[in-house]
């Protein structure tokens, strides 16, 4: 059984047309990213980016290589020297800013986005409970070459947990909670529309 991932339940489905949608939706997953990153909602310990959010939900709804051409055009962009990152400035931006702290966070949204699009591509999208797990591995897949990165930058002897996993916890469980609710909801209303 051949299930489609979001982005496919709408619109052309071959011919130019269809290269002429997938243009215009990784151009809006690039500005989505983009814009979700600089968002920050004030929370204990530390503020969220919704950053994370916009990963997860594009990697579901793209599926794994429309998600991973968008991931790339936005890391491009980034590097390219724009301002599209969480912590980026006028100071630091560019291959700067992806060589720091957060370049290994950056490979785990690649990571997280072709997982999550090959598991919507089997359904696990339309159950809150599926995505959710599959959320919940994405985001694994975000935080292990994050961390593995931190540590190689900074060194094994600095609080690289502290730094860089137990003060996000809280606010990706949010994340994660919100995006396993959204994407089932709008597979419903798909089907509702078409019914």
């Amino acid at each position: 059984m051949n299930v489609n991932v979001l982005a496919n339940a709408f619109g052309p489905r071959e011919g130019t047309a269809l290269l002429v949608k997938q243009v215009v939706l990784v151009a809006l997953g690039i500005v989505a990213l983009a814009v979700a990153a600089k968002i920050k909602v004030p929370m204990w310990p530390v503020p969220i980016t919704m950053g994370t959010f916009a990963v997860l939900t594009i990697g579901t709804a793209y599926g794994a290589r429309l998600g991973l051409i968008t991931m790339l055009g936005y890391l491009l962009v980034g590097a390219l020297g724009f301002d599209v990152f969480a912590g980026s400035s006028a100071e630091k931006f560019g291959l700067t800013y992806m060589m720091g702290g957060t370049g290994g966070y950056l490979v785990g949204y690649l990571m997280a986005t072709v997982l999550l699009g090959a598991l919507a591509a089997r359904g696990w999208d339309r159950s809150v409970t599926k995505l959710a797990l599959a959320l919940l591995l994405a985001n694994v897949l975000i935080y292990v070459p994050g961390l593995l990165w931190l540590g190689q930058l900074y060194g094994w002897d600095k609080p690289i947990l502290e730094w860089g996993l137990t003060p996000f916890l809280l606010g990706d469980a949010i994340k994660l909670g919100l995006a396993a609710l959204l994407i089932p909801a709008v597979w419903k209303l798909v089907g509702e529309a078409r019914s």
